[in-house]
């Protein structure tokens, strides 16, 4: 596969074909675990962690997996895959484990997950679907910390709090205060104020798509009126 097509798969995943922003998949635990950004990294690494290995499993074994029950054995991988990522992050990152509770089983029902695995990686060879799965699991985790942010500072006025505690030691630098005594508001904190804020992030990556748009297009006008003053004077 050559560069551009990697280049490819990193703008659909991140940006272009988001599993947020364009698919609209994975709602449940985006709404549910982004009251703060520490709980959507950690979320958001995990998801990472399953898209990435069963990307490159499925690929593995598209040859010798009957297409007749292709998707119970996709599940089984994928499930398979997150009781893994489970029982890692009870053993090694208790505390966010407790925190995130039953959103990590459920990386199982993501549709996402069963939707790269169905779409790309029983079709590619190993390496485009582990970097598929890599940047859409970036992609979600982008929009988990972006969303979980916005929310913590406007409803707590920190960020990353607790980082160290729930992520590890290396994380405590992440902690940050920026408003001390603030009251807090706490609509925002509340799953009403996690749907409003997801809201303006959508209308702002609409915004930005329909800017470039409209820059491609002023750019490819001027382009065919420059040929074709080029043409008339020739």
């Amino acid at each position: 596969m050559t560069s551009l097509s990697y280049t490819r798969i990193a703008k659909d995943g991140i940006w272009d074909n988001n599993i947020i922003f364009a698919q609209a998949l994975g709602l449940c635990p985006l709404l549910a675990v982004t009251s703060n950004a520490s709980n959507g990294l950690g979320m958001g690494l995990a998801s990472t962690a399953v898209l990435v290995a069963s990307g490159a499993l499925i690929s593995v074994s598209r040859d010798i997996i009957s297409p007749q029950v292709r998707i119970p054995v996709f599940i089984l991988i994928i499930a398979t895959l997150v009781t893994l990522v489970d029982l890692a992050m009870n053993a090694w990152v208790h505390d966010l484990y407790k925190v995130l509770g039953l959103f990590i089983p459920l990386i199982v029902t993501n549709c996402a997950v069963l939707g790269r695995a169905e779409s790309f990686a029983s079709r590619n060879s190993v390496l485009p679907a582990a970097f598929d799965g890599l940047m859409m699991g970036l992609g979600f985790t982008m929009v988990l910390v972006v969303l979980g942010a916005m929310r913590e500072m406007l409803g707590t006025g920190t960020l990353f709090a607790n980082a160290a505690l729930l992520l590890g030691d290396w994380a405590a630098f992440l902690e940050l205060t920026l408003i001390p005594d603030y009251k807090g508001f706490l609509l925002i904190i509340l799953p009403p104020g996690g749907f409003m804020v997801l809201g303006f992030l959508l209308a702002g990556k609409r915004m930005i798509d329909r800017n470039a748009e409209l820059k491609r297009a002023a750019a490819a006008e001027a382009e065919a009126d420059e040929a074709l003053f080029s043409a008339t004077t020739a």
